[in-house]
């Protein structure tokens, strides 16, 4: 609170640009320690709005007008405020405030660890514990006697962005471990991502080798080896290096670099092309921008949304999901992946991959599993890339933004195949970037089990669970055979879209409200999508003009055509 120096601001006016609105609100501006919120003075409605500081991305302060100052708050969910404050002086107050306020310099300041919620303990701990990682490595089949768990990281004493908790193949010995962990960035050694029970290949991750030039490390070559005998069905494994070849190639200046095929017997080494934080970073404010036109002519549209590059390096996420997904799958071979890091690229591709390989990957629960083992377990420095913290700017970049689109993408292309619907992408993304909970801060486990974490914030999982009935598709269907196997996406340009939904708040649609009436709608659609898939190869049946049938599809288009209300809908 002493950094606010205004916490209240009368007749302020405020334009929500992203939604459409045209004219501006009177109200009343007030600064908390955790939210800006506006309040608007008309009786009748007197609506609130209620802005998270660290939501907030920037504060621009435009040249003063006339009518006073006028302050401009960019947001991380792409939300866009005009506040016009009447005196310049409060104007000022307001802007540096909110400058310190959006721009916490340590973990305390955030929201999740500056407001703590009324739940008792033993709800804390409950929360904490709604996932279980290790649950979901036995539904693969995992330990079993190819991959095994090792006690080489216990205390994170081998690689500390690493959990704990690892599994590796049989035959990789503790000094192979520690041999190979020395040879890659971070200590970043190959472990167990996915395992694939009916072809017993598996998904790893890694970082890249510190080969440089010519160097090499006996024991990073008995565990990539080590690997390849963990599936006994194939004589060789792909190495999969996420980045542009010229972008690895120029890491071996730095004693860096990839893997090469003289050393390692038995591998094949394939680039994938996905583009560095800092391009992403540049395409993703393009995209912003091209959303921000005002009644943008079809061209100026179509042209800015190619000029951003924005759906090519989507695609070239799928593509490298795709790719390991059908190298386990169809040809039963394992696949170790890694980038620079093995925390970005890694974790996109790893995971995009058991989201086309797993259908339980493809349930609201899956996802959480999947999230919380492949970016939140394994490291991924969601403190730099989501800006929670004032830091360097050039280390954020929207990385888990680009999984969550390759999932919205498939859910395009696959409806029935999913059982959450956009809703849940998008409520998971503000997750984290909010900072209103403690899953998403640090870097890694070893950092949040140092702020401790479970003791100081609640988990957003069983959050989201208790809130499903908004995130449900209503089109999936578990038992059909989209669902149950193997996705194969089209990955050809035209299939690719621009995500309104996350991208245009104006167009984005309130949940609605499921009412009775609307439940039986829906299940008398799906009652006539099942006849319709049952009708014989002969063609549909034909009901004759006055049928019962007709009758009623007459008065379906009726209802259509005339408008009719559809569900009642809340804000």
């Amino acid at each position: 609170m002493e950094l606010i120096r205004t916490p209240k601001v009368e007749q302020v006016r405020l334009l929500d640009r992203a939604a459409g609105q045209r004219k501006a609100s009177v109200g009343t501006l007030y600064l908390s320690a955790t939210h800006t919120i506006f309040v608007e003075n008309d009786p009748e409605t007197r609506r609130e709005t209620w802005v998270l500081h660290s939501m907030v991305y920037s504060v621009e302060k435009p040249p003063t007008t006339p009518s006073g100052g006028q302050l401009m708050l960019r947001c991380k969910d792409f939300r866009l405020f005009q506040i016009f404050i009447p005196q310049e002086k409060d104007c000022l107050d307001v802007h540096a405030s909110l400058l310190r306020l959006t721009r916490p310099e340590k973990y305390s300041e955030l929201f999740c660890l500056s407001f703590n919620p009324s739940v008792n303990k033993e709800e804390r701990e409950e929360s904490w514990n709604f996932l279980d990682l290790m649950a979901d490595y036995r539904r693969m089949g995992v330990p079993n006697n190819l991959w095994v768990s090792t006690a080489a990281n216990s205390e994170f004493r081998v690689c500390d962005t690493y959990p704990p908790q690892l599994f590796i193949p049989k035959s990789a010995t503790p000094a192979v471990v520690v041999g190979s962990a020395r040879f890659r960035s971070r200590g970043r050694f190959p472990v167990l991502s996915y395992f694939h029970q009916d072809t017993l290949a598996a998904v790893c991750r890694c970082s890249q080798p510190l080969s440089g030039f010519s160097g090499r490390s006996p024991e990073d070559e008995m565990m990539l080896h080590a690997v390849m005998k963990a599936n006994p069905g194939s004589d060789f494994i792909y190495v999969v290096d996420t980045r542009p070849k010229l972008n690895a190639m120029a890491n071996r200046a730095a004693g860096k670099g990839y893997e090469n095929e003289d050393h390692y017997s038995n591998i094949r080494l394939t680039f994938i092309g996905i583009e560095n934080i800092h391009v992403m970073r540049s395409s993703q404010q393009k995209v912003i921008d091209v959303g921000d036109m005002r009644s943008p002519s079809m061209t100026d549209f179509l042209w800015g949304l190619e000029n951003s590059g924005w759906l090519k390096h989507i695609k070239a996420v799928l593509d490298a999901g795709v790719f390991i997904a059908r190298a386990v799958a169809d040809e039963g071979v394992s696949v170790l992946v890694h980038c620079s890091d093995g925390w970005d690229r890694t974790a996109q591709a790893c995971s995009v991959a058991s989201i086309l390989l797993d259908p339980f990957y493809r349930t609201i629960k899956g996802l959480m599993l999947l999230i919380e083992r492949d970016w939140v377990s394994f490291g991924h420095k969601f403190s730099h890339r989501y800006a929670h913290l004032d830091g360097d700017p050039r280390e954020v970049s929207p990385v888990i933004d680009q999984f969550l689109e390759c999932v919205w993408q498939l859910s395009e292309q696959f409806p029935c195949a999913f059982q959450f619907n956009e809703r849940f992408l998008i409520a998971v993304r503000t997750h984290v970037y909010s900072c209103q909970f403690g899953n998403f801060l640090g870097n890694c486990e070893k950092e949040r089990r140092d702020m401790r974490l479970r003791e100081r914030a609640h988990s957003v999982w069983p959050q989201l669970w208790r809130d499903r009935a908004q995130f449900t598709n209503p089109l999936y269907q578990a038992e059909q055979s989209q669902s149950q196997g193997v996705l194969r996406p089209n990955t050809t340009p035209y299939c690719f879209k621009m995500w309104k939904g996350l991208y245009n708040h104006a167009e984005r649609p309130p949940p609605p409200r499921k009412s009775p009436a609307v439940r039986g709608q829906g299940q008398q659609l799906e009652a006539e999508l099942t006849n319709h898939q049952e009708v014989p190869a002969g063609g549909p049946a034909h009901h004759p003009p006055g049928s019962r049938q007709e009758d009623q599809r007459a008065d379906g288009a009726a209802n259509h055509e005339a408008g009719s209300p559809g569900p009642e809908v809340e804000d």
